[in-house]
C-alpha cells in the first residue's frame, strides 16, 4: 500500500517534471513526486534518452510513470524503470490525452478498453515489489464517462491508489474539472483516491478536499513557476498558517537554483534552452517584465541566465 506523509503530490508532466523541478517542488512541500512519463517499450529496447528521464529526487516519495498498451512490455518496463531509478512506486499512465499517445492505444485510450487496462495493471503489479498506482481521467468524452468503473478495475487488479483528473480526454485542459466524479470514485473504492484538476490555490485545495473526500490532492500546471504553491496548499490542508508568497527576488533565486540543478543533470545547453520557458513562468503576472521576457527568449548560456535574473532582482518587484 502507498503511504503518503503529506497532503499534496506534484503531478507528472511531460517536458516539465524533470529532476530539477521535482527537487525544487519536493523541498517546497510536495509529499511525493512522479517522473515524466516514459515509454515501457522504449525502456525494453534500451533507449538511452528514455532512461535519462528516470533520475529520482530524494527526501520524499518518488514514483516513476510508465505508459504503454501491451501487458508484457508494461511489466518488463516497470521492472527496468525501477532498476534505473530506485523509485518508491510505479505509476501507470491511463490519462494522457495527446494524439501521439492515444493514437497508439496508450494513455487515456485505455479507458476505452477496461479489460485490457485491468490486464496491464495486474501484469505490472505482479512484476514489481513496490506499490502500483494509476493516473487517469474522467473518461474519453462526455458520452463515455467511466472512471468509476476503471477505478474498480484498478482496485480489483491490485492497484494501491488511483489519481483522477476531473476532465475527459477530449477536454484536454479546457473547461472546468469535475470534482463530483472524483467524489463518486472515492465512494466506489477503498484504495486511496487522489484528486487532480483546478487545484490552483490554497483555497481551491481546501474546497476540493471537502468536495471530493479525496485522500490526497495532486497539483499540475498551477505549479509552473510557482513551486511554493505546494507548501501553501499543504499548510492549508493541515490547518497551519499559509505562508506568504515569497518576494520576487527570492522567487528568482529559486528559479536560479532550479536551472543550476538542471545544468548538473542535463548539461548547460539543454538547461539554458529549457530555462527560457521556466523563467517566463516565474515572471507570469509580474508588472513591467516585458523587457526581461524578451531577454529570456535569447538565453543560450548560463551567463545569460545570471544576467537576466540579476536584472529582474534589481529592476522589478
Amino acid at each position: 500500500m502507498l503511504t503518503l506523509q503529506g497532503n499534496v503530490i506534484l503531478a507528472p508532466m511531460a517536458g516539465v517534471t524533470d529532476y530539477a523541478f521535482r527537487e525544487i517542488c519536493a523541498r517546497a512541500g510536495a509529499c511525493a513526486t512522479v517522473t515524466e512519463m516514459v515509454s515501457a517499450k522504449a525502456l525494453c529496447y534500451g533507449d538511452k534518452k528514455t532512461a535519462s528521464l528516470l533520475r529520482r529526487n530524494e527526501g520524499v516519495l518518488c514514483g516513476v510513470q510508465i505508459f504503454g498498451s501491451e501487458p508484457e512490455f508494461m511489466a518488463r518496463g516497470a521492472q527496468l524503470a525501477l532498476a534505473l531509478s530506485g523509485a518508491d512506486y510505479v505509476d501507470i499512465n491511463m490519462g494522457c490525452p495527446m494524439p501521439k499517445i492515444v493514437n497508439n492505444g496508450e494513455g487515456s485510450a485505455l479507458m476505452k478498453d477496461l479489460p485490457l487496462a485491468g490486464r496491464i495493471i495486474r501484469a505490472v503489479v505482479e512484476a514489481v515489489d513496490v506499490p502500483v498506482t494509476v493516473k487517469t481521467r474522467k473518461g474519453w468524452d462526455k458520452s463515455h464517462v467511466n472512471v468509476v468503473e476503471l477505478a474498480k478495475v484498478a482496485q480489483e487488479n491490485g492497484a494501491s491508489a488511483i489519481a483522477v483528473h476531473g476532465r475527459t480526454k477530449t477536454m484536454l485542459y479546457s473547461g472546468t474539472a469535475d470534482w463530483d466524479i472524483i467524489a463518486q470514485v472515492k465512494q466506489a473504492v477503498s484504495i486511496p483516491v487522489i484528486a487532480n484538476g483546478d487545484i490552483d490555490s490554497p483555497e481551491a485545495a481546501v474546497r476540493c478536499k471537502r468536495w471530493t473526500g479525496a485522500d490526497c490532492l495532486m497539483v499540475g500546471r498551477a505549479a509552473f513557476g510557482n513551486p511554493w504553491l505546494l507548501g501553501q496548499i499543504d499548510a492549508a490542508l493541515a490547518g497551519r498558517p499559509v505562508p506568504a508568497r515569497p518576494k520576487l527576488a527570492d522567487r528568482m533565486e529559486l528559479a536560479l537554483e532550479q536551472i543550476e540543478l538542471a545544468r548538473s543533470d542535463k548539461g548547460e545547453h539543454i538547461a539554458c534552452l529549457e530555462a527560457r520557458k521556466q523563467l517566463a513562468w516565474y515572471l507570469r503576472g509580474v508588472r513591467f517584465s516585458n523587457y526581461y521576457k524578451q531577454e529570456i527568449s535569447r538565453i543560450a548560456v548560463m551567463e545569460d541566465v545570471y544576467r537576466v535574473i540579476r536584472g529582474v532582482q534589481r529592476d522589478l518587484e
